[in-house]
């Protein structure tokens, strides 16, 4: 598992090096900080819901172009983060932080690493 930094934001060691994505990584990390700051406000978990699945599907469409890319696994770890963070309400445990946190930095650094360069 990656180190979670604390505090919680993106750094340069997250950087898949295409603008777009790495502008919504940063937005992801400002979500699940923005959860742990205020666990019981149900509109900042929406927000944080809203901008998990915008990302998912920008990033799908941008792997999707790349010969070769195991786009079912990819999706899949996709999938299961949507299954797992679905059942998340307020109020956001400090488990369910640290979850979304963990997952958040081991998908960055061990699945979306795996598309650096090949975009």
């Amino acid at each position: 598992m990656a180190p979670i930094p604390e505090p919680f934001k993106w750094d340069e060691s997250f950087a898949v090096f295409y603008q777009q994505i790495d502008d919504e990584h940063k937005g992801l990390f400002d979500g699940i900080f923005a959860v742990a700051a205020s666990p019981g406000d149900a509109a900042v978990l929406d927000t944080l819901r809203g901008n998990v699945v915008a990302h998912f599907t920008y990033e799908e469409g941008q792997y999707e172009k790349i010969a070769g890319y195991d786009v079912a696994a990819h999706k899949a770890k996709h999938a299961e983060f949507l299954t797992a963070a679905g059942g998340i309400n307020t109020p956001v445990s400090t488990d369910q932080v640290i979850f979304m946190k963990q997952w958040l930095v081991d998908h960055i650094t061990n699945t979306d690493f795996t598309y650096k360069g090949k975009l």
